[in-house]
């Protein structure tokens, strides 16, 4: 409802309670109102669901209609990404945040610092999403407010109509979250209750892998441990009910599968009858045939084909599969997921290439016709490294002379300005859109960006600062671009809410409000 509109209603409301409330402006309640259009996370939860629904519908009927997220660490970040796609684009449509699990260990752990192994308190990934809400909430407040105060200061009709449709056709902030839930931290009652804290956040999607949950492990590092289908279909089970019991009925379940990269588990799995999903995860494992007589103390065997077969146990305990299977397995994991409520899947890879990706999405969609992917864009990967190498490659298939390059030392600087450099870099440039075309992955994610922007931002800035620059290392290498640039948080008093605190106590004390807005503000020095 248009906030004038409502002005219109609450001044009816606030006449109801006589001279009691005969301070309260109608117009700026109505105005609070509209800064503040989300009041609860399971608002915020339905609303982005809708949308995220919407844009997969749009992608099934044109692979260009891919969407994108980076992963934020912290609120401000994610306010900062979308204030700035706003500002570049217009638009937030299909632009969407990240939430990690690896950042979460990694940055917002109460132990410090810890590596992607689930060990970070499970309470900490509905905080995050709770604050990443809490400042794109806060993003709509301050826009909100400068257009109000652009239409109080309008000094004619024209330009008092050209504000009001901006705020008539405000475009929130708020976009989804896809977030992690690792491997649901627990069982499947460990995992219902924690997705009912990240739906209560704001979350609309759920990213859930298949690994053990006691033994997680990124998926971009050795020692992963995969679970039998049925264990981890119970986990999505869980996420299902969870955004049912909320009411969140079109919320979203991206099933991770890491069995590319996962050479082991820790469980075989329950089967009944030959060919049962339980039978096809066992027929991966890595066995001997033996008879009883080859039976060792404390042996483990199982029947498989009519033959009695024994796993290859490792010393640690867990089973080993068969080397090459990784790909059967993920295929297998993803049809069975997408069978079994899961909206879309994941494949974490070893390496971006999108004939990988596409040969498995292509087996899937055999089954699953309209099976589509997240598809973390890591920076655990060597771009740089990795598309040179395959152009490297495909000129040597193609019989192309390749003489003037070091397969081995494609990373160095020299090929920077080659003709193979450059065309590495086309591909790169070119990836997510060819990857959605070819490969069906409707959302494209960098799980760890502002984790790694950070860090190098912050050591050009010491380097400068610390050094021969001294102040204009921040002048030349931050705020002059702040300003240059249009970044909003250049006016960080501004950023923070000090003119929304103004507004507000207008409000409520009329002129005796002591403002910080006024013309001795040194922000006033930025225009």
């Amino acid at each position: 409802m248009p906030y004038d509109t409502q002005s219109t209603e609450l001044q009816n409301l606030i006449a109801q309670h006589g001279t009691a409330w005969a301070a309260i402006n109608p117009e700026y309640v109505a105005r609070m109102r509209t800064q503040n259009r989300f009041q609860t996370g399971i608002e915020i939860a339905k609303y982005t669901a809708k949308i995220m629904r919407e844009d997969m519908a749009a992608y099934d009927a044109d692979s260009t209609q891919y969407t994108q997220s980076l992963g934020c660490w912290h609120g401000f970040i994610g306010q900062q990404k979308m204030i700035s796609i706003k500002k570049h684009f217009g638009t937030t449509k299909g632009k969407y945040l990240y939430l990690s699990g690896w950042m979460i260990a990694a940055l917002r752990s109460e132990f410090g610092p810890l590596p992607d192994q689930s060990m970070h308190e499970k309470t900490s990934v509905p905080a995050l999403i709770a604050e990443l809400y809490t400042f794109l909430r806060q993003a709509d407040a301050r826009e909100l407010g400068g257009l109000f105060r652009a239409l109080d200061a309008a000094p004619d009709a024209a330009a008092k109509a050209e504000a009001q449709a901006k705020i008539d056709n405000f475009e929130t902030h708020v976009v989804p979250i896809v977030a992690d839930i690792d491997a649901g931290f627990g069982n499947a009652e460990a995992t219902y209750l924690l997705a009912k804290q990240m739906i209560e956040a704001g979350a609309c999607a759920l990213q859930i892998e298949n690994q053990v949950s006691d033994e997680k492990q990124c998926g971009h590092q050795d020692g992963k441990v995969t679970v039998p289908h049925e264990d981890f279909l119970a986990k999505i089970r869980a996420c299902r009910y969870a955004f049912l019991e909320l009411g969140v009925d079109d919320g979203v379940i991206v099933a991770r599968t890491d069995s590319l990269g996962a050479g082991l588990t820790k469980q075989i799995a329950v089967t009944h009858t030959p060919g049962d999903l339980g039978d096809q995860y066992n027929s991966f494992l890595d066995c001997d045939e033996v008879t009883l007589d080859d039976m060792a103390n404390g042996d483990l065997v199982i029947k498989q084909d009519g033959k009695l077969m024994r796993p290859k146990r490792l010393p640690s305990n867990l089973f080993q599969f068969k080397a090459g299977t990784g790909v059967a397995r993920c295929v297998l994991d993803s049809i069975t997921s997408l069978q079994n409520g899961a909206d879309m899947i994941w494949i974490e890879t070893e390496k971006p290439h999108i004939g990988q990706i596409g040969e498995m999405i292509n087996e899937v969609r055999k089954t699953v016709p309209n099976a589509k992917l997240v598809y973390n864009n890591s920076p655990s990967f060597n771009w740089t490294l990795n598309f040179r190498q395959q152009i490297f490659d495909t000129w040597s298939e193609d019989g192309k002379d390749v003489s003037a390059y070091d397969r081995a030392d494609l990373m160095s600087v020299k090929y920077d300005a080659t003709e193979l450099g450059t065309e590495a870099d086309n591909k790169i440039r070119t990836f997510q859109a060819d990857a959605a075309r070819d490969a069906g992955i409707f959302h494209h994610l960098i799980t760890l960006p502002t984790y790694h922007t950070a860090a190098l931002s912050t050591d050009n800035l010491a380097k400068d600062y610390f050094g021969s620059e001294g102040m204009l290392g921040y002048v030349a290498g931050v705020q002059r671009k702040e300003i240059r640039q249009g970044i909003a948080c250049v006016k960080h008093q501004n950023m923070s809410g000090s003119d929304m605190g103004d507004d507000h106590k207008e409000y409520f004390s009329g002129d005796a409000a002591l403002k910080a807005g006024g013309k001795d503000n040194t922000m006033n020095q930025f225009g």
